[in-house]
């Protein structure tokens, strides 16, 4: 078990290499998958690698004032209700963050959301919230902050890698 996770804070954009660098530093085990562009989880399911771990959908979620912003990862067929996912993250309303609010916090595009989006957060302000029927899992599948690749890790390497980076990060049954 690692007693800490290398990262580059120097770093202005955490892009794939950034993301393989950083693992393959740390020596964490993990599995690249190429494919073509995907925007939506039915684009995900035609990729056929579910075989491969469990696939997760990302929102990235802000409180009504705007000021509070949030990281939702889950199974990709879990029913999110977000009017009572906000008292389980003890949050006020929650809505859909805008492109242009995941450009400013995550450096990230439509398509592209993943946990790993945090490591662009350098204010460390998106706090991140896993759904608990992840917790503890060998194979997850997420983008390395692009839709055209997906990595297969485990949840608690994604979990260390968050912590490490210093950005806030809990369970919560969805």
């Amino acid at each position: 078990m690692l007693a800490y996770i290398i990262i580059w804070e120097e770093i202005y954009l955490v892009g794939k290499k950034e993301i393989l660098d950083i693992l393959d530093k740390n020596n964490i085990k993990y599995e690249l998958i190429e494919h073509e562009a995907v925007y939506t989880m039915e684009d995900v399911d035609r990729l056929n690698i579910k075989d491969k771990g469990i696939e997760v959908k990302n929102l990235f979620l802000r409180d009504d004032k705007g000021k509070n912003h949030y990281l939702i990862v889950a199974k990709e067929d879990t029913n999110i209700d977000i009017k009572e996912l906000k008292n389980k993250i003890q949050s006020t309303r929650l809505s859909f963050a805008s492109e242009e609010r995941l450009n400013k916090y995550l450096k990230l595009t439509r398509g592209c959301v993943s946990p790993f989006g945090v490591l662009n957060d350098n204010l460390k302000e998106v706090k991140v919230f896993i759904d608990m029927n992840l917790k503890d899992k060998d194979s997850i599948g997420v983008h390395p902050n692009e839709n055209t690749s997906t990595i297969f890790i485990s949840t608690s390497d994604i979990e260390r890698i968050i912590k490490a980076h210093g950005n806030y990060v809990s369970y919560v049954s969805i």
